[in-house]
């Protein structure tokens, strides 16, 4: 089997905005967690960070509080969120700075957190803030009589689902009649969690819930999916039959014509129009066409209950084969361990169904079904990162011998790269 890493489907975005992504002063942690709606959709992104002990915005002007404010203003605050609105925990200090100022009003949620004594200075910051454009969340909400202030003028209200007891939820719903926001449901990890929330009143939803089945069950793969997976596996063999790949995309009209569209778009810098499958395999080579048809046949796959899905699905895909190398790891078979980490959420069948059609390395098909072999550890210390489980992450990188900083700016490529992947899908 050929490695096809540092390869890219779309020549030119490797290397896009790239300097704007450098760290810059001290190490830091920056996770993005999803917030979605009641059909699934990404709304918004929460913005989880961490400088040494430091995980909010703190306004006293501490060369720890710039660096927060810096890393926002260099990655570029669009970027980090794929263009939708940030949620991002603030202190007391912050909301009556200037530095909070410097993040654009129209794309910023600022999340009072729990701790904040509601004192009349923290009520009339939030208001100003709220003038200049600016959204206010209050954070793992409590119910007082002193945060009544804040309630009034409150967008979002966020409750932390597993720690707050249903009647208590139920009863604090019915009560805040004087709230004109949302309620934003918080660690929601389950299927059967999410349906409680939203028939309780809650429209949005934050946690991992989306990335499970909805069925643990036998079930067969369905026959079109089944054809995909196969695919996959042929796309694996080196050589590639080019014949038997021919004959197999064209039986799948969807996947044909999704593969045209990726050929023929600007990015890949063909002269001429490709119109068959036998000229694509000719014209793009091996490594360009495996890519390719990769990413069209899990962009087919991804019937789980949220986009969100496969854009996780991707990013850890490149995450894993670009930090192969660190691991001694070989960037190939990382990259389909990434890809294959959602399969299950993908098709909604557990994953030990999913992978049956698949002749996976023995090794990755352990990794797959849970077992912390180190052909994991990318993984793993992904999965951690997404949780914003960042002192985990920190005793990965100490195992392993990674540099954080490292790890973090080839996440922040990997993010860059996915985001471009799919703004042409």
């Amino acid at each position: 089997m050929q490695s096809h890493r540092g390869s890219n489907p779309f020549p030119g975005l490797e290397g896009h905005d790239a300097a704007a992504i450098s760290p810059s002063g001290v190490m830091r942690y920056l996770a993005r967690q999803p917030i979605l709606d009641g059909q699934g959709r990404v709304v918004a992104y929460e913005l989880l960070f961490r400088s040494a002990n430091l995980s909010a915005f703190d306004g006293s002007g501490d060369a720890a509080s710039l660096t927060m404010i810096d890393n926002a203003m260099v990655y570029g605050l669009e970027k980090l969120t794929a263009g939708l609105p940030a949620f991002i925990n603030c202190t007391a200090a912050t909301l009556s700075s200037e530095y909070i100022l410097l993040l654009p009003a129209s794309s910023t949620v600022l999340e009072v957190l729990e701790d904040i004594e509601v004192t009349e200075d923290v009520v009339r910051a939030c208001i100003r803030l709220q003038q200049k454009g600016y959204k206010i969340a209050l954070d793992d909400f409590i119910y007082s009589p002193s945060i009544d202030p804040l309630v009034e003028v409150a967008d979002f209200i966020k409750m932390d689902f597993r720690s707050t007891p249903a009647a208590d939820r139920q009863t604090l719903i019915s009560a805040l009649t004087h709230f004109k926001g949302e309620y934003l449901a918080e660690k929601v990890e389950t299927r059967e969690e999410f349906e409680e929330a939203a028939e309780e009143g809650f429209t949005l939803f934050q946690g991992y819930y989306f990335c499970k089945p909805a069925l643990i069950r036998k079930n067969a793969v369905p026959s079109n999916h089944l054809v995909h997976l196969q695919l996959m596996r042929r796309l694996q063999e080196d050589p590639m039959d080019m014949q038997a790949l021919g004959e197999i995309i064209k039986s799948e009209p969807a996947l044909a014509y999704r593969m045209f569209q990726y050929v023929n778009s600007a990015a890949c810098g063909l002269r001429e129009e490709v119109t068959s499958i036998t000229t694509a395999l000719l014209v793009m080579g091996e490594d360009l066409f495996r890519r390719l048809a990769t990413l069209a046949i899990t962009v087919e796959l991804n019937t789980g209950p949220s986009p969100e899905i496969l854009r996780m699905a991707l990013l850890r895909a490149r995450f894993c084969e670009t930090t192969a190398l660190l691991c001694h790891l070989e960037p190939t078979a990382q990259y389909l361990l990434g890809l294959f980490s959602l399969l299950d959420a993908m098709l909604q069948i557990p994953m030990e169904e999913a992978l049956a059609p698949l002749s996976l390395p023995a090794s990755i098909q352990a990794a797959l079904l849970g077992e912390k072999n180190n052909h994991r550890s990318p993984l793993t210390w992904l999965e951690s990162h997404e949780h914003g489980d960042f002192a985990r992450c920190d005793a990965l990188a100490a195992t392993h011998g990674f540099e954080p900083h490292v790890l973090e700016h080839t996440l922040n490529m990997a993010t860059l790269w996915t985001d471009g992947i799919l703004a042409r899908t």
